[in-house]
């Protein structure tokens, strides 16, 4: 029988939204910023209670009385501190914004303090060196197994002397990511570009001037406004005729939280995040050699499939060396196109090319993104995602009503084929000031089995940042998105599908937890895929005016059009993978001064990318993936898990060979149990072997990517 530790809030805490919610989800539109301090305290007291107990000489080292507890008030404080954290991403406001710094401190120094408890870490060794470590089942022993290895990689090993500074060192790294983001979202709210003649609009899409109408009325201001959020700031990249409001745009956004970006950020120099950047390589590089590693990225290693940083670098660089003579012939081409057909003579200026590029597009298969786009309304779009879920993996999906943050968010629960419920989740679909950039899932709960033996099911956040509806001619239009976004829903539901299929009952392996980095992104890209496939294409799709289904026509353009310029796209994010590494792997930041991360950014950039460089460029100042989005060192983990996710989808092409339908269930369900149920409870390549057979092979992915010579 598990000893449940636990502490009883007070009578007013007991009202707090961030602690009534208990097991259930939390009522996010209730929660004040003066709720954050008294509950997260009151989390930590708790959770402390629960370290002295599973310490105390008196509590057994076994799964019911040392880990159950512990594990029991750590995730009550995870899930109210996840509470206020997704709704800093989502729905920021200053007094938030302030209230969840005051208390970030508290809660990280809580988590160090965890890593090096030298007197926990003996207790976790004694559990695994016992005789109840052998009646634990798979996923237990795997909890505790990586417990052992956190336990060393948060510096339980380190002497009394050093462990104040590694402390300090993750509370410090912990703030500059936090402002990394914070300087990231305020340069992108900060700027609006107010057009007042409708001749500088010429070329722009029906909704996206619709849209800028709609900004400039939310602003009280009288015109077309335009700002740097992706669905407005694109668009104009995309389709506008007016080449100087393309090169007002694209300077304001890639000098965003730079030195260079007080001319269009209201003076904010306070957002540059030249200095943040160097202060957190400087960290991470301190806690790597504190650990006894030579750098980041080898620490970064230690949970990761990748073996050594040599061959990280080395699968980079050659995926570069095969990209590059593609990314060549595509720029070769667009640079011609943009001479003779568009004038642009004196070379293609960076604010050029999404504009060339997409004018190409449409030449050369006959469709603009645009005409595209308006298949694609997000409802129906919806639809198709989860009909190809309910097909594949046996399960449904309904619309339900849990508490949300915003009208704007839909919750839906997950049923499994006896009509049981056995997840739930969130779609926040649109961009909106006050929510950070980019699409992302998040836990919001985990599964694990409870002490008294019930299942808690999990909850998954889905994030993105699509264009909202606007008004056309008075009339509220239904929200259609680019096939671009249409990928995106299907990458971010893959990594949904993995947090809430899975069948592992231990919090700490269920799911997306325990699972290696580098291939945490094989499910979020297997289900990619399938936004290529006419049979899922055609139930999704229906004209925003006319109702009618994407034209078997259309589709066949597109699909030709798949590898445009996927040379250069590649080699692009093969060129961030790259930048990511060595800055973690060879770049000394305890000598680097000023712009050096700026600097090798570029020599990376010069060495391996086709594309000229804007020297005007400060790209790397919102990096956010590796400066505060938990990447550093990470990043190349997208094209490793690449490799795996297209192998995987090669074996519902195989079926569809046999059965001619790649929403091939018995492949779907085979997949579902190898890959989405195991969660982190056996290493991923073990995981990809029960489900292929075999080793991982590159092929499918160069055949995917049409890089491969014919």
């Amino acid at each position: 029988m598990t000893r449940t530790i636990i502490l009883k809030p007070s009578p007013e805490l007991q009202q707090n939204p961030l602690i009534a919610f208990g097991r259930g989800v939390c009522a996010y539109s209730e929660v004040k910023p003066s709720d954050i301090a008294p509950a997260i305290d009151f989390l930590l007291q708790q959770a402390q209670y629960a370290v002295d107990h599973a310490v105390d000489s008196a509590t057994p080292a076994n799964w019911n009385d040392l880990v159950e507890p512990l594990e029991d008030a750590t995730e009550s404080l995870s899930r109210s501190w996840g509470v206020i954290s997704h709704l800093n991403s989502v729905a920021d406001t200053p007094e938030l914004r302030a209230a969840y710094g005051e208390m970030m401190p508290k809660v990280t120094a809580f988590f160090s303090s965890l890593g090096q408890n030298l007197a926990l870490y003996e207790k976790f060794k004694l559990l695994s060196q016992g005789s109840d470590f052998s009646k634990l089942n798979s996923a237990q022993k795997k909890v505790i197994e990586n417990s052992l290895r956190d336990f060393r990689l948060g510096g339980a090993e380190l002497s009394d002397a050093d462990k104040p500074r590694f402390a300090e060192i993750q509370d410090e790294q912990a703030l500059l990511g936090k402002a990394f983001s914070d300087h990231v979202l305020d340069a992108t709210d900060g700027f609006i570009h107010l057009i007042t003649d409708d001749a500088e609009l010429a070329g722009l899409p029906e909704d996206a001037i619709a849209a800028a109408a709609d900004l400039a009325q939310q602003k009280n201001l009288q015109g077309w406004a335009f700002s740097l959020h992706f669905p407005s700031y694109y668009p104009v990249m995309q389709y506008s005729e007016n080449r100087s409001l393309r090169r007002l745009m694209y300077e304001a956004y890639v000098t965003r939280a730079s030195e260079l970006a007080p001319q269009y950020s209201q003076g904010k120099l306070a957002w540059d995040n030249t200095q943040n950047m160097l202060e957190q390589l400087k960290l991470r590089n301190e806690e790597a050699r504190m650990l006894g590693f030579n750098n980041y990225a080898a620490l970064s290693l230690a949970p990761k499939m990748a073996s050594s940083v040599e061959e990280v670098d080395t699968f980079l660089t050659n995926f570069a060396q095969k990209a590059k003579p593609f990314a060549l012939k595509d720029w070769q081409e667009l640079s011609e196109f943009a001479k003779c057909e568009l004038s642009i003579t004196n070379g293609l200026e960076p604010w050029d090319i999404a504009f060339a590029s997409e004018r190409l597009k449409q030449e050369r298969y006959s469709f603009s993104e645009n005409e595209l786009k308006q298949y694609f309304p997000l409802p129906k779009v919806l639809e198709g995602l989860f009909g190809v879920i309910q097909t594949l993996f046996g399960v449904k999906i309904e619309k339900s009503d849990l508490p949300t943050w915003h009208e704007d968010v839909q919750s839906f629960s997950v049923k499994n084929a006896t009509d049981k419920i056995v997840a739930y989740f969130y779609l926040d679909p649109y961009a909106r000031s006050g929510k950070r950039g980019g699409a992302w899932m998040d836990d919001a709960r985990g599964r694990r089995e409870l002490p008294n033996g019930e299942i808690q099911i999990p909850v998954a956040y889905l994030v993105c940042n699509f264009a909202p509806p606007v008004k056309v001619n008075g009339v509220l239009r239904q929200p259609t998105i680019t096939h671009d976004d249409v990928i995106t829903l299907f990458h971010e539901s893959g990594h949904g599908l993995h947090h809430l299929l899975t069948q592992v009952s231990a919090l700490g392996v269920s799911g997306i937890n325990g699972v290696e980095w580098d291939a945490v992104e094989l499910p979020s890209q297997f289900m990619e895929n399938f936004c290529w496939e006419w049979e899922v294409l055609e139930k999704m799709t229906a004209h925003a005016e006319t109702g009618k289904s994407l034209p078997r026509e259309l589709f066949e353009k597109i699909l030709a059009a798949k590898n445009f310029q996927n040379g250069y796209m590649t080699l692009r994010q093969v060129v961030m993978s790259l930048t990511d590494w060595r800055l973690h792997a060879s770049f000394d930041p305890m000598s680097a001064h000023g712009q050096a991360v700026l600097d090798l950014s570029r020599n990376i950039a010069d060495q391996f990318n086709v594309i000229p460089q804007a020297s005007i460029s400060r790209w790397i100042n919102t990096f956010s993936h590796i400066f505060a989005g938990g990447y550093a060192a990470g990043y190349y983990s997208y094209k490793w898990a690449e490799v795996l996710s297209a192998d995987v989808y090669s074996a519902f092409e195989e079926a569809a060979k046999l059965t001619g339908s790649v929403l091939d269930e018995k492949t779907g369900i085979r997949y579902r149990q190898e890959i989405l149920e195991v969660g982190g409870s056996r290493p991923a390549a073990e995981s990809f072997k029960a489900f292929r057979g075999r080793e991982p092979s590159i092929d499918a992915l160069l055949r995917h990517g049409g890089l491969v010579t014919q």
